[in-house]
């Protein structure tokens, strides 16, 4: 018998490039080739690609691909989390009623909407529900990144009062609201993953119930990857890999590269290599897009090597193999961290924030190395042991670990789709609110 399996994703990954988006595909991809499964896509898309959207359409395939399709979200509420085109509604119940799957496996619902999951719920009783969090977002409103809009600090808990200093437009019985409202979306799912007990034991603080929440991590299969590296003398090639805007920490690392110059330090190279610098904030923006008019004045062998645009995991080799350090420094807790895992793939030790995901993966002074989130100074110093520090690059090269596979991945998540149908659903809220 042939288990269905609906992934419902964030974006496309060949249109915005994303963990969330790029894990789920690799998903589908390795489905494909199990045994006894049927997958199906359907990826949201917002109105920042119109041409996708046509008179009438709601859902549509996707560049010819079979079983690949596209949900066109229109009149979201990004308060709610919710669409406020009744019509596109019906026209995912009747895709759910023509596919009929076994098992919907929620990897966001982002431009979705979370009370899909109660759609999927009474339209298919029996279907089997996962849900897979890749961020915060049922609990902050801030972006999902738990930083406060305050002062940019984490924040390790949300309340009523806390939330509400963030959006002071909004009074404190507005969060209650919307954590009903999610919770009530939420118990409809049987079964909800994370990719690290990070992430888990908040999830368990707001209120979800832990036996329901399992761990499983990202993976995927880095073509060409290649973790040899062949002598040099020198290990002062550093790299940076992922999206340009302010969460990620791109101007943290420009700020140390400054330092190290104002200091005389400059036997390094800098290569960042991104997409999407149009979602970070007028102010960072500015500020990356300045550093890089003023680098265009220095000696080409001398500035920052700026890759602009999105890039395939096929190029990562070509890419990685330029560096002898990936940096992560990411100002929010980066739950997860599929770079790091990229990084390791080539035989690369990472460089991250002391902070989350990122500390729970990479061992500072083990397989790789820590410094103060948010702070250039920090981040300074530990570039510059990085470079010169005899034997560092090779002794924490050697203990790098095996990145989790898209095998690995696969089995995880097929052990909860199994056995379809026969998992009891929790019929009360996960806790009380």
């Amino acid at each position: 018998m042939t288990c269905k399996v609906l992934l419902m994703s964030l974006y496309h990954p060949e249109l915005v490039r994303g963990g969330a988006q790029q894990v789920c595909y690799e998903l589908f991809e390795a489905l494909r080739e199990a045994p006894g499964f049927r997958p199906f896509l359907l990826a949201a898309i917002d109105n920042s690609y119109p041409a996708l959207f046509k008179s009438g359409a709601r859902i549509t395939g996707f560049d010819g691909r079979p079983d690949e399709f596209v949900y066109l979200s229109q009149d979201y509420d990004h308060w709610w989390h919710k669409t406020g085109e009744p019509l596109l509604i019906e026209s995912f119940i009747e895709f759910l009623r023509t596919i009929q799957p076994d098992v919907v496996h929620f990897h966001h619902f982002l431009a979705f909407g979370i009370d899909l999951v109660s759609v999927v719920r009474k339209t298919l009783p029996d279907c089997r529900i996962v849900f897979t969090f890749h961020e915060f977002l049922s609990i902050c409103a801030a972006d999902g990144h738990m930083t406060r809009r305050t002062d940019r600090s984490l924040c390790s808990t949300a309340s009523q009062v806390r939330c509400h200093q963030c959006f002071p437009d909004r009074g404190p019985d507005q969060f209650m609201l919307r954590k009903m409202w999610f919770m009530n979306h939420l118990n409809q799912a049987d079964v909800f993953t994370c990719p690290s007990q990070f992430m888990i034991q908040h999830y368990v603080d707001w209120g979800l119930s832990a036996d329901r929440i399992h761990r499983v991590t990202n993976g995927q299969r880095v073509r060409h990857a290649d973790r040899t590296s062949p002598p040099r003398a020198d290990r002062n090639r550093f790299g940076f890999f992922g999206q340009i805007h302010d969460d990620k920490g791109v101007h943290i690392l420009l700020r140390a590269v400054t330092i190290l110059r104002g200091q005389g330090f400059t036997d390094f190279t800098v290569e960042i290599n991104g997409d999407n610098i149009r979602f970070a904030s007028p102010e960072v923006r500015a500020e990356i897009e300045t550093f890089l008019e003023e680098e265009e004045t220095l000696p080409f062998a001398e500035r920052i090597v700026f890759h602009n645009g999105s890039y395939h995991t096929d190029q990562l080799r070509e890419r990685m193999n330029r560096v002898d350090w990936a940096i992560v420094p990411s100002i929010w807790w980066e739950i997860f961290g599929l770079v790091i895992s990229e990084a390791w793939s080539f035989g690369k030790p990472i460089i991250c924030s002391d902070v989350g995901g990122m500390k729970e993966r990479v061992a500072d002074d083990v397989d790789g190395l820590h410094f103060a989130m948010g702070s250039p100074r920090a981040l300074a110093e530990v570039m510059r042991r990085a470079c010169t520090e005899p034997g560092l690059w090779q002794r924490l090269h050697d203990a790098l670990p095996i990145p989790p596979s898209r095998e690995a991945m696969t089995d995880g998540y097929t052990a909860l789709y199994l056995p379809v149908g026969t998992a009891k659903r929790a019929k009360t809220a996960a806790s009380t609110i």
